[in-house]
């Protein structure tokens, strides 16, 4: 279990250190890794209460039913003795859910003798092993693997082939205020873009900001200048107050929202000029592209 999981080795290498080997209860084929196959009826199997992942892509979904509708399940789920004859899954929820789909009596699967606690871990990281859980749902099962097994972060890295500070930047998302959060698991904004959002001091902030790069389709990059310009803004000369017209307060605003930069509007009399402000490369294409439309 303590020994690092090669990144290149298949899943079910990575998740034998966790599953004990089972024992043949009926007359099944045999599997290449010396387990039993047997096929278990669809309808006998229940959801695993530890699962990660929170959503499911109903395309890919949809693409392996129709795989399995081919060419069968190639890689068998594996599950746990439940009560009254049924069974819970321990991994291969969406081979499960697709066979349902393909209209599959039977699934094959291995039984295996596990622990509630051994189910749950060997869920979430089979999930973290294969990369499909979004950002937001990799921090969290990261944190329950913490929490509820007490692994440090070295030792969720070893487990799961991930760098220890790729375990570390995932947990500090879940530092970021709940809005953030849920625009990082609804894919508006990316973990590149959380990332950058956590050099921010005030939660307000981040908001404020996060809306701002989710609305205007900021790069990353973007929202790492906008968070420097926030950060370490550059000084400007003290100027006597002056009053504007609020037609044009409102008319810079909508500017600034339209293009993403700081922009000032100097009116006199219906005479005057119009500044835009940009800080990177990025913000002068997007601006060029925008006025040139």
């Amino acid at each position: 279990m303590n020994q690092l999981i090669d990144k290149k080795k298949v899943l079910g290498r990575g998740l034998d250190s966790l599953l004990p080997s089972s024992r043949p209860t009926a007359a099944p084929t045999a599997a290449p890794t010396g387990d039993t196959v047997r096929e278990i009826p669809v309808g006998q199997i229940d959801r695993n209460p530890y699962q990660t992942r929170a959503r499911i892509d109903e395309a890919a979904l949809n693409e392996l039913a129709e795989s399995i509708k081919a060419s069968g399940v190639v890689q068998p789920i594996t599950l746990r003795p439940g009560t009254n004859g049924r069974f819970q899954l321990i991994a291969g929820e969406r081979r499960w859910l697709a066979s349902q789909r393909a209209g599959k009596a039977t699934v094959p699967a291995i039984v295996r003798q596990v622990s509630n606690e051994q189910a749950m871990e060997i869920t979430i990281i089979e999930n973290l092993q294969r990369e499909d859980l979004n950002a937001m749902e990799q921090a969290r099962a990261y944190e329950r693997l913490g929490r509820e097994f007490g692994l440090t972060q070295e030792q969720m890295a070893q487990r799961t082939g991930k760098e220890r500070s790729s375990v570390a930047n995932f947990l500090r998302l879940l530092k970021l205020p709940p809005a953030v959060q849920e625009m990082v698991e609804s894919d508006k904004l990316s973990f590149g873009h959380a990332k950058a959002l956590m050099g921010l001091d005030s939660p307000e902030a981040m908001v404020k900001l996060a809306q701002r790069a989710a609305a205007l389709s900021f790069s990353v990059r973007q929202v790492e200048s906008a968070v420097q310009n926030l950060m370490s803004p550059e000084p400007k000369p003290e100027k006597p107050e002056r009053k504007v017209d609020p037609n044009v307060r409102e008319a810079q605003k909508e500017l600034e929202r339209a293009l993403g930069v700081r922009v000032q509007i100097d009116d006199k009399k219906g005479k005057g000029k119009i500044v835009i402000q940009y800080t990177s490369l990025e913000d002068f294409d997007r601006v060029v592209t925008a006025l040139s439309k």
